[in-house]
């Protein structure tokens, strides 16, 4: 009896899903043409980069395009945002594919011809920006896919949300951006977005491949910002004061033994990084106060919860055991990037049709964070790495992302395209 409901449900639903898949040959094909505009596209983005919550220029390519293609569009979301909307000539489910649109305040070395030049002010000061983390590939690749799937409009089973997303890096000092701010402002909600996917370019996986991982695929990201007050003295007389130097070096010592002592490791990785510590104006002069800041990195929300209460108590009680106190504050960033089981589950049958079964992978947790995770606290989202590492090379051999020897080969883009549209055409068709 049971088995034969499950025929019945497969023959009623089976129409819609041939009707879906018919479909891949075309999207092939219009994929296999758009390649070099793709190329195109990406490289402009790369030799004219913008930074967080000022990516003018580029929205207004992006909006451009989209416009040329009869979608719906929307801009000026979440500052310097762009949104677009192919409704499909059928019924059928209101899904999201996001691209990150912001460079980074990177100097490029990369001898290319569209290498970036350009220069612009970061919290103040004057720096070289970059594409140096693959985003002008992500914008470019949504671009091409929109392309493709408007082709296709007629046969579409649902609606597709292009949602191109500014300050991925973090916004400037002093102001919102990025994914939350897109959340905040609805971008999920009209149309009703019932679930979302993303992909991130990388410079360590080989072309051709995909990588993924259900659950906590990327960490979140906290900031914590400890202040240690003592007693100033002179440099030549350090027992007349209490020295928050060398408490904060006791401090950073005890921040370690965190992770390695104090939480199970065997669950998730985890991380406790100092990444600035400024105290002190000249060499005989113990100053009053020392100030350090650094980064958490957590895959599982109830270590994330251990490791603040233990940074809070070990900094205090490190710094009452010599007579100092400090103040220790930590802010939330960027959640974990969580990678819904069932829907990778879902999934993960269209990444293998779109690259070949032996080419997607499951990869180990990323301690980086994305802010993807934002689109990923209100409704099932799944992430995936797309490889744009030149085949032959070792990922020990090449330049990881954020750094002025940033590459990526481009052949690889025409695989998200693909990997993009496949995973729409499968969800519209198992409606």
């Amino acid at each position: 009896m049971k088995y034969g409901y499950l025929l019945l449900l497969f023959a009623l639903g089976a129409p819609g899903l041939r009707a879906q898949q018919a479909l891949k040959p075309q999207a092939d094909r219009l994929t296999d043409a758009i390649e070099p505009s793709v190329i195109a596209w990406r490289r402009d983005f790369h030799e004219h980069p913008e930074l967080s919550n000022r990516e003018f220029k580029t929205a207004e390519k992006v909006a451009a395009h989209l416009r040329t293609l009869g979608l719906e569009v929307r801009t000026g979301v979440a500052k310097t945002g762009v949104v677009g909307i192919l409704r499909g000539g059928k019924p059928g489910p209101v899904i999201g594919l996001r691209a990150d649109m912001d460079a980074l305040p990177v100097v490029e070395r990369v001898d290319l011809p569209f290498k970036s030049v350009a220069k612009s002010t970061y919290n103040g000061a004057e720096v070289g920006v970059m594409h140096a983390c693959g985003h002008d590939t992500h914008v470019a690749i949504l671009m091409g896919t929109a392309e493709v799937l408007s082709n296709m409009k007629k046969d579409l089973a649902g609606t597709v949300v292009f949602v191109f997303q500014p300050a991925e890096e973090g916004a400037p000092e002093g102001e919102e951006g990025g994914a939350e701010l897109m959340v905040k402002e609805g971008v999920l909600d009209n149309p009703k977005i019932e679930a979302m996917f993303g992909l991130h370019i990388n410079s360590q996986t080989e072309v051709g491949q995909i990588k993924y991982r259900p659950g906590g695929t990327m960490a979140a990201s906290d900031w914590f910002y400890i202040s240690v007050h003592g007693k100033q003295s002179h440099g030549s007389q350090p027992w007349s004061g209490v020295d928050p130097i060398v408490v904060s070096a006791q401090i950073i010592e005890g921040l370690q033994t965190i992770v390695s002592r104090q939480v199970n490791l065997t669950e998730q990785p985890a991380v406790v990084t100092v990444g600035k510590i400024e105290s002190g104006v000249r060499a005989n002069i113990i100053p009053e106060t020392a100030e350090m800041v650094g980064t958490i990195r957590t895959l599982d929300t109830a270590m994330q919860r251990i490791i603040h209460e233990k940074i809070v108590l070990t900094a205090q009680k490190i710094a009452e055991s010599a007579g100092a106190t400090a103040e220790v504050r930590i802010e939330n960033k960027t959640p974990i990037t969580y990678n819904d089981p069932a829907l990778t589950e879902r999934v993960l049958p269209s990444l293998r049709e779109a690259a070949g079964t032996a080419n997607v992978v499951e990869r180990k947790a990323v301690t980086g964070a994305e802010d993807f995770a934002f689109f990923g606290q209100k409704v099932p989202s799944f992430f995936f790495f797309l490889g744009g590492m030149p085949k032959g090379k070792k990922a020990t051999d090449v330049a990881a992302h954020h750094t002025p020897d940033f590459y990526i080969d481009e052949s690889g883009l025409k695989l998200g395209v693909r990997a993009f549209c496949y995973l729409v055409l499968d969800y519209f068709g198992r409606k």
